[in-house]
C-alpha cells in the first residue's frame, strides 16, 4: 500500500494526506511541488526518476474498510536534505533524458 508520508524529504514542509503539493517517485520518495521543480529539477535525488502528484486518500469511508480511518498516513518523517552539487550532478547526467526512458 502507497505510505503517504507527512512531508517534504528536503524542506520538511507539510504534506497532510489530502495535500495536492505532494509529489512521489516511484519509490515513494516524497517531496513538495516547489522542491521538485526548483530544486530537484524534476529527478529524484534517490533513484534517478521523475516524480508524479501523490494520490489522495479518501478520508471519507465510501467502502467499508477503504479510508484514511483504516489506512492513515504515516507519522514517520524522511528528512534528507539535498545536496546542491551532488542533486547538480545528477541532474546534468540524466535531467535531459525524459523520466519514461530514464
Amino acid at each position: 500500500m502507497l505510505v503517504l508520508r507527512p512531508t517534504c524529504e528536503h524542506c520538511r514542509r507539510p504534506l497532510p494526506p489530502a495535500s495536492t503539493d505532494a509529489m512521489i517517485c516511484s519509490y515513494e520518495c516524497t517531496f513538495c511541488r516547489h522542491c521538485v521543480a526548483d530544486v530537484l529539477g524534476n529527478v529524484c535525488p534517490n533513484c534517478g526518476g521523475g516524480f508524479v502528484p501523490r494520490p489522495v486518500r479518501p478520508a471519507t469511508e465510501w467502502r467499508p474498510g477503504v479510508s484514511l480511518a483504516h489506512q492513515p498516513a504515516s507519522p514517520e518523517v524522511v528528512h534528507k536534505p539535498v545536496e546542491a552539487a551532488r542533486q547538480a550532478a545528477l541532474r546534468a547526467r540524466v535531467g535531459d533524458t525524459p523520466p519514461e526512458r530514464r
